[in-house]
């Protein structure tokens, strides 16, 4: 008996044939950075001053490879100067110490507004969705006047603090948790566990895509933060991220700014290859829901 293959829709075909070279065309920065960080700290400055002298009537000129495969680059930021190792540093420390925090408030918070009834339930949630919906720039003078009252401005608490509170996330972990079935915490209240028990025993757990694919998100914003510490770290240039700070190291070519680049990309690849079935799963289940 022949078996039958299996052929996708000529459509199908086109549209995974246009994805894919789309996420081709998005990788080549990232390809190019990798590439140039193995160039030496002398190539990539003769590189960088041919910025702004091209012809306009020509293609400007790509390196497509190192003319000397060298790692000076990261010997420089690794050993020799450790100004970006310590502002990378800095960006690790803020990113693990608010994704710690918000481990412990979002889901509760979450937990609390979608199953507890309570006075002030829906005006506390009606808050928080106009938080998510405010840009920064809305709340940025109560921020500071506030940090100012607590004496905490300008100290790595007045960026780690204000975002334990993320609306968003608190928002999307939510509204999974009021698609779970009543009679799931039901069975296991019958088998005598409490309310903290069955919070960590059955709700945690099934809510762990879309924990997951929350904590991708929520890393990319911290380990992104830009306007958080310069408005709140104004006078500690010594506190400020990587992520702030970069921008330095192209204004006037140290020959380490690729290097440095594909550092900064590193951390967040590997997050969110560690949580894409997470991502998946999340996305999956909120279609459904």
């Amino acid at each position: 008996m022949q078996k039958l293959r299996y052929r996708p829709p000529r459509g199908h075909v086109l549209t995974r044939a246009l994805l894919l070279a789309l996420a081709l065309l998005m990788l080549i920065p990232v390809a190019v950075t990798f590439l140039y960080s193995f160039s030496s700290p002398e190539e990539i400055k003769a590189f960088m001053q041919t910025r702004g002298s091209y012809d306009d009537a020509k293609w400007m000129a790509v390196k497509l490879s190192p003319q000397v495969f060298s790692l000076n680059q990261y010997y420089e930021i690794l050993i020799r100067d450790n100004a970006v190792l310590r502002m990378f540093v800095n960006s690790a420390f803020y990113t693990v110490m608010i994704l710690l925090g918000q481990a412990v408030v979002v889901p509760m918070m979450a937990y609390a507004l979608s199953r507890f009834r309570f006075k002030g339930r829906d005006a506390l949630f009606f808050a928080i969705i106009m938080l998510m919906l405010l840009p920064f720039q809305v709340t940025m003078v109560p921020n500071v006047l506030t940090l100012e009252r607590l004496g905490i401005r300008n100290t790595v608490w007045a960026v780690i603090l204000p975002m334990w509170f993320a609306p968003f996330y608190i928002f999307l972990i939510r509204q999974f948790m009021l698609g779970l079935p009543n009679e799931l915490i039901e069975a296991g209240q019958v088998d005598g566990a409490g309310t903290i028990r069955c919070f960590f025993q059955i709700v945690l757990p099934v809510c762990r895509p879309v924990i997951g694919a929350a904590v991708a998100l929520s890393f990319a914003d911290c380990w992104n933060l830009v306007e958080q510490p310069m408005t709140y770290l104004n006078q500690r240039v010594d506190l400020q991220p990587l992520s702030v700070m970069f921008n330095q190291l192209v204004d006037s070519s140290s020959g380490i700014e690729f290097a440095g680049a594909a550092l900064y990309i590193l951390p967040a690849l590997f997050i969110y290859l560690y949580f894409l079935k997470d991502i998946l799963a999340g996305v999956q289940l909120t279609e459904l829901k």
